[in-house]
């Protein structure tokens, strides 16, 4: 048999911090990553906004479910099938523990502040373990400069940075470009080698890791031919 291709890839990880099959889905990338030590990847993080008309408060969790899914039961089901397909990747979903949905647009742009201090990929597992399992408020700017800290990040440049808005114009932008690439579902994942003059591969879901190994090596084989 042929050795797979090896190389580098870019991955657009186009993600909503306040989605649970984000989570979901961003642990299984990194578990197939991990499965293929031979691909070098650089994780881009581009933000999408499931609840662009949520206002600074956030609204209540129990209003949104009914006006999302039509009602608590079915909800339910759904959550406790996320809940089992969390616990094979290490995530402890408490939906419980959750009271509002916020607006992840400050969230958003912590991962920017965060990526140009290169810990952009830390800050994304905080902000999600934060909000899933311990049901932290992503609006609020002292829950998002606590987990920043946490990161390695100084208190008070974050601090100053979230009372400043900077970069919201940014997330939004972004968003508008994921919608008009035709992405209109979370997770989404487009992988192109450094190579390759083709487009990128764009995969949506939360895909077991051998789907997205298969990707990985569709991505790679081009930057070959190349």
């Amino acid at each position: 048999m042929l050795s797979p291709p090896t190389g580098q890839l870019e991955i657009e990880v186009v993600f909503d911090l306040v989605c649970p099959w984000c989570f979901l889905g961003i642990r299984r990338l990194r578990r197939a990553l991990g499965r293929r030590p031979d691909i070098r990847a650089e994780l881009r993080w581009r933000p999408f906004l499931l609840n662009p008309d949520i206002g600074h408060g956030g609204v209540q969790r129990q209003d949104y479910l009914l006006r999302k899914f039509g009602g608590e039961e079915r909800a339910r089901r759904l959550q406790a099938t996320i809940v089992e397909l969390g616990r094979a990747e290490g995530i402890a979903f408490r939906f419980d523990q959750l009271r509002r949905v916020p607006p992840s647009v400050d969230a958003h742009r912590l991962v920017r502040f965060a990526a140009a201090h290169g810990t952009a990929e830390i800050m994304v597992d905080l902000l999600f373990e934060a909000h899933f399992t311990e049901g932290a408020d992503l609006g609020d700017h002292l829950v998002l400069t606590r987990l920043a800290v946490v990161a390695g990040l100084e208190r008070e440049a974050v601090w100053r940075f979230l009372a400043s808005g900077l970069e919201a114009e940014a997330v939004h932008a972004e968003n508008l470009r994921a919608h008009r690439l035709g992405i209109n579902g979370v997770p989404c994942f487009v992988m192109s080698s450094q190579h390759s003059t083709a487009g990128g591969h764009a995969i949506a879901g939360a895909q077991e890791p051998e789907v997205l190994e298969r990707l990985m090596d569709v991505a790679l084989s081009e930057a070959a031919e190349f």
